[in-house]
């Protein structure tokens, strides 16, 4: 309940100021965030230490402190999504690369959008469902009812349909066999069981196979897309060259094969845009960890 009353404060606050005071008053709350939550803070800086060992501890905390009100703002977008409309798209958002989109549904077999926990993932796919793109998000539900309905609702209100991570297999075929798109995100496995412990920036992680596994089942392409932020507040929706199944080869290998292709293109925006990576939580396996 506590988690509900906050989520709604902050869209009532959201709706009713200036965007740009909005954002003032989230990233005051950021920074309080990171101040009083040590377990946070602690995390972040391992996990980008991990990936940037040459950096120095000052740049870390930099770095650090832009992730914490990035992430603030990334709420403050999806609280507003009440008043966003094709004439906001139009002023703050760029969209490069959507014939990556258009070329793999031509293939009359849909397309899995692989998306990250990178700058504003939400409003990338508000993004392509106001420009008329056939989108379905597969998300993880809240622990709390209203909670989850109060995302799920927000989401399908600007037109994305939602897929409940548990049980989605049999909505996701469904929705490309329709020619459809289904997004995933693809840089952590929350199931603990679906997914596999792979190479990611030099260590080990326990990686999502969702996308890899969907694309090679139904046989359609993969578009790599992230949406981030700029220093003025507008943003940039870039796709990336759509991953195609393998025409030969066994299923495990082809899998294997995908999933690097995947693995590597997200290492590419971390390591870009690391001030818009959100992970507050450990991220790697240590040696011998029980996974």
């Amino acid at each position: 309940m506590f988690f509900y009353l906050l989520y709604r404060t902050g869209q009532f606050i959201a709706l009713r100021l200036p965007l740009k005071a909005v954002y003032g008053l989230a990233v005051f709350i950021s920074d309080l965030h990171l101040l009083f939550s040590g377990a946070d803070r602690k995390a972040v800086a391992m996990n980008l230490t991990a990936v940037f060992p040459e950096k120095s501890r000052r740049e870390i905390r930099r770095i650090r402190k832009m992730v914490f009100r990035n992430f603030a703002k990334y709420l403050v977008d999806f609280f507003r999504y009440a008043v966003l409309d094709r004439n906001f798209i139009e002023k703050n958002i760029s969209v490069r690369n959507i014939n990556y989109v258009d070329e793999a549904l031509e293939r009359g077999k849909g397309g899995v959008l692989l998306a990250a926990h990178i700058g504003n993932w939400e409003l990338g796919g508000v993004t392509l469902a106001a420009l008329g793109y056939p989108l379905s998000a597969v998300a993880l539900p809240h622990k709390n009812d209203k909670v989850n309905r109060f995302f799920d609702e927000k989401r399908e209100t600007m037109g994305i349909k939602v897929i409940p991570l548990y049980n989605s297999l049999r909505k996701c075929f469904r929705v490309l066999r329709g020619n459809g798109l289904v997004a995933l995100l693809g840089d952590r496995e929350f199931t603990r069981n679906g997914g596999a412990v792979t190479d990611f920036l030099g260590k080990k992680a326990l990686l999502p196979q969702g996308p890899a596994f969907l694309a090679l089942k139904a046989g359609a392409a993969i578009v790599p897309g992230c949406m981030i932020r700029g220093e003025d507040d507008r943003f940039t929706l870039m796709f990336e060259k759509p991953i195609y199944p393998p025409a030969a080869g066994s299923f495990e290998d082809n899998l294997r094969l995908m999933q690097y292709e995947i693995n590597r293109v997200i290492e590419r925006w971390v390591r870009r845009f690391p001030e818009q990576w959100y992970f507050f939580k450990k991220y790697w396996i240590d040696e011998g960890e029980n996974t």
